[in-house]
């Protein structure tokens, strides 16, 4: 029995380490489900995530690359200890890939409601993507959300580490034109909210930050992202 142990152990440790999967782009979706976000809002945004990866020219967009592969990974944060990873590393290179991917997404319940950190969040993601099993030419960062950073680590430090590490760090900028007396400072921030994205959270070549004045239309902001980030790599800010 003892020489068959040996064996087995023998062949298990000359076997080669598998090689990393290729893709095209590794792409890290964080979204903000901090307390500014109602539940409304939150499933709007949910229903805008389904409806671009399920879009027809991202789907063009994902099988005219190199290899016509992408994996995308979704995690959502709040405060500084409320981050998780709420859909894993998934590869999509057609529509059935897309929708099995958006389904886990649309069916995940919200488990957040604390403060902005999108400094963790980022760090979240960067430990991702350090991590994925994949081999591709871009990587990048898709940060989703209606406020600034009040909390966690300082976020344009997280952004420069990504930027050192050669990712992207892309935004989408939710523009919040009613906010409640207590959050107007947050979501409104001198400058406005898409020049704070541009000072603090984006960064890498080509990147870019896209506005949405209404969560109804964050699906039409979110395909363009898409398409953009997977064909084009990086845009001029557009207003939707």
């Amino acid at each position: 029995m003892r020489w068959l142990l040996a064996a087995f152990l023998a062949l298990t440790l000359a076997e080669p380490a598998r090689a990393a999967e290729p893709v095209d782009t590794t792409l890290a979706l964080i979204s903000d489900v901090s307390r500014s976000i109602d539940d409304t809002e939150f499933t709007l945004q949910k229903d805008g995530y389904q409806a671009a990866f399920n879009n027809r020219d991202v789907i063009a967009a994902i099988k005219a690359g190199p290899i016509g592969a992408i994996a995308v990974t979704y995690i959502e944060f709040a405060g500084a200890y409320e981050v998780r990873t709420v859909v894993d590393w998934t590869v999509i290179r057609d529509a059935a890939s897309a929708a099995a991917f958006t389904e886990r997404l649309r069916a995940a319940p919200r488990m957040f409601w604390g403060r902005t950190a999108i400094g963790a969040g980022m760090e979240h993601a960067l430990q991702a993507l350090a991590a994925a099993p994949f081999e591709a030419q871009r990587r990048v960062i898709d940060v989703c959300g209606d406020g600034t950073n009040n909390n966690g680590p300082d976020v344009a430090g997280v952004r420069d580490k990504a930027v050192e590490a050669g990712v992207i760090v892309n935004g989408l900028a939710i523009i919040n034109e009613r906010p409640v007396s207590w959050t107007f400072a947050h979501v409104q921030p001198p400058g406005g909210l898409p020049n704070y994205y541009r000072e603090n959270v984006t960064g890498g070549p080509g990147s870019f930050v896209l506005e949405v004045h209404d969560f109804r239309s964050f699906g039409a902001a979110m395909t363009r992202k898409l398409i953009n980030e997977i064909a084009l790599g990086g845009v001029p800010p557009i207003r939707f």
